[in-house]
């Protein structure tokens, strides 16, 4: 596979808590995250409250889109990401 690049997804997530708050972040590779915030490695706040749940996601192509959209989705009040988690849900 010499010379192809692999294109790489960027996620925004959101993950619910064991106390049911919820988290957003991003990441390039979804699944070890989860694990990594299911194995105490994840960011601070989730580490005191495992296990997390994966309940809401989206891909991008680049890091920045990425980025901005996770700093928009954490700007949402509660009841507004309960419904962006509801609305995947029916899809």
């Amino acid at each position: 596979m010499v010379g192809l690049v692999q294109q790489q997804n960027n996620y925004v997530y959101i993950v619910r808590c064991s106390d049911q708050t919820l988290y957003t972040g991003w990441t390039n590779h979804l699944e070890k995250r989860i694990e990594a915030h299911n194995a105490g490695k994840g960011a601070k706040y989730t580490k005191a409250r495992r296990p997390v749940e994966l309940v809401y996601f989206e891909t991008f192509d680049n890091k920045g889109d990425a980025i901005k959209r996770e700093y928009q989705i954490k700007q949402l009040k509660r009841s507004e990401k309960e419904k962006l988690i509801l609305r995947k849900k029916k899809i």
